[in-house]
């Protein structure tokens, strides 16, 4: 097991020998963090992909992103072990140092193990009902679970995935997605409420540094929605568990020239005002991550992007992302090396400066 987790001191130094435009890093909560990242989410379950992922993530490190996202059910916890093995190899190879690499995972929904040979069901009966992890009722029909006795269990099983004694962040996964239909939102409220205690306490027992919410719907949608929820009581929320310096310090939700919520969509009330996500997560003091950069390959269809800036889709659509005021960095899948490549030469330029950026939205939306 790999100890440490990403420091200020680290992060800075993996930014000062990247290789890469100083101006494509960001500064939060004391670190320094690529504005990129890298995802984990699609492909199959096998060896083949296991590969591809770990030499993505290291020819992505060594690309001078140092930002990791994945999550214990994506390809049925193989997508966790292959960021371990390449996090591993990296230090092993004295390429980087455990201090200058932020990964995050996530966990809420049940998964199996593609590498133990049961059935779905089967491997829940086994690992999680007869151990007395899951019991009846605890599983919703999203095939989520947020009790804390199972998120404890997913976590301690991400750490050995990943081989590391600390995760930088764990994101409670889609919660509201995955529980709203069979559960009322004063119930999740007082579910989220024992959650957090509990990331509290893993954060005290040195596990995680910090925590968060990766959503779909929550912090997007219309206050009228079953499936909405009020940033700034969440937060409020984490602060009256874990003071001032409560751990919830980050959301993750998607964000790109299709899906535009985030930035124009005015859904959430800050105080009496009425501001976007990202304008009320500046204000709040949280880091946003943002998934689907890229819609899962759709806006690099011939027109799906106005042009901009003479730059290929792929990179059109990092540069909208990553300089949207309020954004940290897009989270993108790539597993085959010419994808790594082709997307992160948007690392060899500086993201837009804010008044590029409004004139483009203001283009964008004429």
């Amino acid at each position: 097991m790999i100890s440490g987790f990403a420091t200020s001191d680290g992060t800075k130094k993996f930014a000062q020998f990247s290789g890469v435009n100083q101006a494509n890093f960001k500064e939060f909560e004391n670190l320094t963090l690529s504005n990129v990242g890298i995802g984990t989410y699609l492909g199959d379950a096998d060896s083949i992909t296991d590969e591809l992922v770990t030499n993505a993530v290291k020819q992505s490190i060594l690309s001078g992103i140092n930002v990791v996202d994945t999550a214990i059910n994506y390809r049925s916890q193989k997508a966790e072990r292959s960021v371990g093995k390449a996090i591993s190899e990296l230090i092993k190879e004295e390429k980087i140092s455990r201090d200058q690499i932020f990964l995050s995972t996530k966990n809420g929904y049940v998964t199996n193990d593609a590498d133990v040979k049961l059935g779905f069901w089967e491997y829940v009966k086994e690992e999680y009902t007869k151990n007395g992890i899951l019991k009846e009722g605890d599983v919703t029909s999203g095939y989520h679970c947020m009790t804390p006795t199972y998120l404890s269990d997913q976590l301690e099983r991400s750490l050995k995935n990943l081989g590391l004694e600390c995760i930088d962040l764990i994101y409670l996964h889609n919660a509201v997605e995955g529980q709203i239909k069979d559960v009322s939102k004063e119930k999740f409220l007082e579910n989220l409420k024992d959650v957090f205690e509990l990331y509290e306490q893993k954060r005290d027992e040195g596990k995680i540094k910090f925590y968060g919410m990766a959503t779909w719907e929550c912090f997007r949608v219309p206050k009228d929605n079953p499936q909405y929820l009020s940033f700034e009581d969440t937060v409020n929320m984490a602060k009256k568990i874990g003071g001032e310096n409560h751990g919830f310090k980050f959301i993750q939700l998607p964000f790109n020239l299709h899906y535009d919520q985030a930035l124009l969509s005015k859904n959430q009330l800050l105080g009496t005002n009425n501001v976007s996500v990202l304008e009320a997560a500046v204000k709040l003091g949280i880091g946003v991550f943002t998934s689907v950069p890229l819609m899962q390959g759709r806006l690099l269809a011939p027109g799906a992007i106005p042009d901009f800036g003479d730059l290929k889709p792929s990179l059109r659509a990092l540069q909208f992302v990553r300089s949207t005021p309020g954004v940290l960095a897009p989270l993108v899948g790539q597993k085959s090396s010419d994808h790594v490549s082709e997307n992160l030469e948007i690392m060899k330029i500086p993201p837009l400066s804010e008044d590029e950026f409004l004139t483009l939205v203001k283009k964008l939306t004429s």
